[in-house]
């Protein structure tokens, strides 16, 4: 098969110059150690430090702040290479593009000397502390709460499934310092986690995307400098909504790589494989469900790029990035199931790519927004 057929046409320089930097990295450092990440769950911190010293962190961070300067077209295109490779590495520079654009937007300029700047160089590592255990889809159940005390604040709350929470330096964190205010009683807060005060839960051993840590964290009486609250106070929830389009976009580019990779994998399975004295690929049942994969990816990657177009374009973007974020993430799903059914056997055992493909495609299901919430979403606005 020829794969160049299903990818983004008509790319600029740039756009193709980024994707093609993130392919090669993907296949020389990001492929050949996916497995034995995923069977240690290890933080391949040294692996980062590559991936920043070519450029790849911050995607959509401005040059002058330490970032590669360019749109949510070519981060989506980034994170669909990266993710091919092995989708924790991808999942982790989403991390650093949501911090990064909250730091570049809102933050000042010394929080960007001290918190983007080594982020980006990977000298620091981040955290997105927002879910608790009764405020996940739901952030009004957010527990979390910051009190003035003199200058500063007080911090007391805990957040559970947040990802670098084993390994993070520093995390955002979403916290209500008015608790009347509803939404508009949350600010956030930059809190470096060796801060007396600050404890980590346990290591979460996950279904998929073993390599990209997620665990709790909870904090007890911490105390914070002025300088910590990061852009205006009560406007936190609109804050890290705010980056949900540019975050959703990713999540389905990520799982467009997922799906990228299975398809590879089935068309050689499906060459190579003899049954009944011929190759698999000659079966209608297996052609129907290698063509279903093309046309999905495809249609996925349309949507991913109209809504990168529109968020660059300074539209709205928001019904585009839920649509294709759902629609990138159940297909993804889909899929990768028929990639296992391609293999037979061999797909349901460990050490085979599109096992650990089918186990990674899960959690796009569920994280930057939960597909129930995207389908709330593009109900509201179809029906508004």
């Amino acid at each position: 098969m020829s794969i160049e057929l299903l990818e983004a046409q008509g790319l600029s320089e740039v756009h193709a110059a980024l994707r093609d930097a993130a392919r090669r990295f993907a296949e020389a450092e990001v492929a050949p150690v996916a497995a034995a990440l995923d069977e240690t769950e290890e933080y391949p911190r040294a692996l980062y430090e590559k991936l920043a010293a070519a450029g790849l962190f911050g995607i959509t961070v401005p040059e002058a702040l330490g970032g590669a300067g360019a749109d949510a077209l070519a981060y989506a295109l980034v994170m669909e290479e990266l993710a091919r490779g092995y989708a924790s590495v991808a999942d982790q520079v989403g991390l650093v593009e949501l911090l990064g654009t909250l730091l570049t937007q809102h933050g000042t300029p010394a929080q960007q000397d001290r918190y983007l700047r080594p982020l980006l160089r990977a000298g620091r590592r981040c955290a997105y502390a927002l879910t608790e255990e009764g405020a996940g889809s739901d952030l009004a159940g957010l527990k979390t709460t910051a009190r003035r005390d003199g200058a500063g604040w007080v911090l007391d709350g805990a957040k559970l499934w947040i990802h670098n929470a084993p390994v993070a330096d520093f995390a955002a964190v979403l916290a209500r310092t008015d608790p009347a205010a509803g939404h508009r009683g949350m600010s956030v807060f930059l809190v470096d986690l060796d801060a007396p005060g600050v404890s980590r839960g346990r290591k979460e051993h996950k279904m998929g995307q073993r390599a990209s840590p997620v665990g709790g964290l909870t904090f007890d009486a911490v105390r914070l400098p002025a300088e910590a609250l990061l852009g205006t106070e009560g406007r936190g929830f609109h804050m890290m909504m705010s980056v949900l389009d540019k975050g959703r976009i990713g999540i389905a580019a990520l799982a467009l790589g997922i799906l990228m990779a299975a398809l590879e994998d089935s068309v050689a399975q499906a060459k190579q494989r003899v049954q009944f004295d011929r190759p698999i690929a000659e079966f209608q049942a297996v052609q129907w469900m290698i063509a279903d994969m093309a046309k999905d990816a495809q249609a996925a990657r349309l949507m991913i790029m109209e809504a990168a177009r529109l968020l660059d374009s300074g539209g709205r973007a928001t019904l585009a990035a839920s649509m294709a974020k759902c629609f990138a993430s159940d297909t993804a799903v889909v899929r990768t199931a028929d990639a296992v059914q391609i293999h037979g056997g061999s797909g349901y055992i460990r050490g085979v790519r599109v096992e650990r493909l089918y186990r990674d495609a899960k959690i796009t299901q569920i994280y930057e927004g939960t597909n129930q919430i995207q389908r709330m979403i593009m109900a509201r606005t179809v029906l508004a």
